[in-house]
Parts: C-alpha cells; sequence; structure tokens
C-alpha cells in the first residue's frame, strides 16, 4: 500500500508543479487553490510512504515520478517541446526509479 500511496504522492507533485505555473506567481485563485492542495496532499503521501520505505529510496521515487511527469507534460500540453536527447535522458530516470522499486525491500 505504501508503494501505491507514493506513486499517487509522486502524480500529485506533478499536478502541484502545473499549478504553480498556471498561478502566474499566485495571482490567479483556482491554480493557487490546486497548488496548495496538491502540494499538502503529496507530501502527507510522501510522510506515510516513509514510514515503511526507506527515506532515501521514497524520496528518490517520489521526486523521480513528479519530474518525469512535469517534463511530460510541460512538453505535451504546456508547448515547451522536448528535444530527443532530453528525451533519452527522461527515460533513463525512468529506469533508475523502476531500479530503485525493484532493488528495495
Amino acid at each position: 500500500m505504501s508503494w501505491a500511496i507514493l506513486v499517487g504522492s509522486g502524480i500529485l507533485e506533478c499536478v502541484w508543479a502545473a499549478a504553480l505555473d498556471k498561478s502566474t506567481g499566485f495571482s490567479r485563485p483556482i491554480p493557487t487553490i490546486v497548488f496548495f492542495v496538491a502540494m499538502a496532499l503529496s507530501m502527507l503521501g510522501l510522510s506515510h510512504a516513509v514510514r515503511d520505505i526507506p527515506l532515501g529510496v521514497a524520496y528518490s521515487v517520489w521526486v523521480g515520478i513528479g519530474a518525469t511527469l512535469t517534463f511530460a507534460y510541460s512538453a505535451i500540453v504546456g508547448g515547451e517541446g522536448a528535444t530527443p536527447l532530453q528525451v533519452v535522458f527522461v527515460c533513463g530516470l525512468v529506469a533508475c526509479v523502476i531500479g530503485l522499486k525493484l532493488t528495495s525491500a
């Protein structure tokens, strides 16, 4: 269950990062509210996950999921695009997150 919560928390990291961008410096109320709610839930999930998963592994997985999804969101929806080399490195990040899961108790 801790791994599922950790994955959900990583997804929420992407949500709050996207909301932060959309909030335009916290000047738009709805994205600002989404930012604070998603960030709080993401942190709560991470804090729950570290009860059963070592901190270094949990934090690395959480950041990896959030960074990967934020990169994909920005490239696809945000219009930022992505170079082939950037995609290769993000795939390497995904491989590392999977490796951490497979080698953790």
